[in-house]
């Protein structure tokens, strides 16, 4: 059963969206301040889903993202009353992958978390360790490690990319694909965005950069992933 962990501090709210979500099949871990959500912190890799609302007694909602998504990729959902352009950008510039000003319908509420738990695989069958090459790199710490040293400390954004990357390792995909997977439409970044990218990941992986052996440039469409 997937797990989701709601955090928020307005008492009837936290009891209908746990009902409802509970209907839906999830397994709900109800919190209603910031200090009791900092004590799930090192326990984030359980739960598929956060929601989060920013407006919360003793520690805000946009600092306990801050701090969750420097261990964990598990997606944030916000729900706030904060709802103008500049709060959701506030949001998603600290990881959230999305953002729903309230008041919210529960049908979309829902229909946002099951989009979110599809696009995460429910958190939980993600692996724990890529290896590329002669590197490896560690999902839960964001740290990639070359002859057992920490050679450098990746991003969020990193390693959603090079997790999506695996999970179409192979195929084609195209740089419009990649921008709505990883981004959504929330914020607007360019094409290039997704070649910086590739220019990193090719002078940190590749033994050759211009010559690669694992991110490969389809001309006109995107790029490639083969890890072999």
């Amino acid at each position: 059963m997937a797990k989701i962990l709601l955090i928020e501090d307005e008492e009837s709210l936290n009891h209908v969206v746990t009902m409802n979500l509970e209907m839906e099949g999830y397994e709900v871990v109800s919190v209603f301040s910031g200090n009791e959500a900092l004590q799930y912190l090192n326990q984030l890799n359980e739960f598929g889903l956060i929601i989060l609302d920013v407006m919360l007694p003793y520690v805000s909602g946009w600092e306990i993202c801050e701090k969750f998504k420097e261990r964990s990729n598990t997606p944030i959902l916000f729900v706030s009353a904060k709802g103008t352009s500049s709060d959701k950008i506030k949001g998603l510039k600290l990881g959230a992958d999305d953002y729903l000003a309230k008041p919210f319908d529960l049908e979309e509420l829902l229909l946002r978390v099951q989009l979110l738990m599809q696009r995460s695989n429910l958190g939980n069958i993600k692996p724990k360790v890529i290896v590329i090459g002669d590197s490896e790199v560690n999902i839960s710490s964001y740290e990639v490690i070359k002859d057992g040293d920490i050679i450098t400390t990746l991003t969020k954004r990193e390693i959603d990319f090079l997790l999506l990357f695996q999970q179409h390792e192979g195929e084609v995909v195209s740089r419009d694909f990649i921008l709505d997977k990883l981004w959504g439409t929330e914020s607007f970044p360019t094409s290039r965005t997704i070649d910086n990218y590739i220019v990193q990941f090719r002078k940190l992986f590749e033994k050759d950069h211009k010559h690669p052996q694992f991110f490969h440039s389809i001309r006109g469409v995107g790029y490639k992933f083969t890890n072999h």
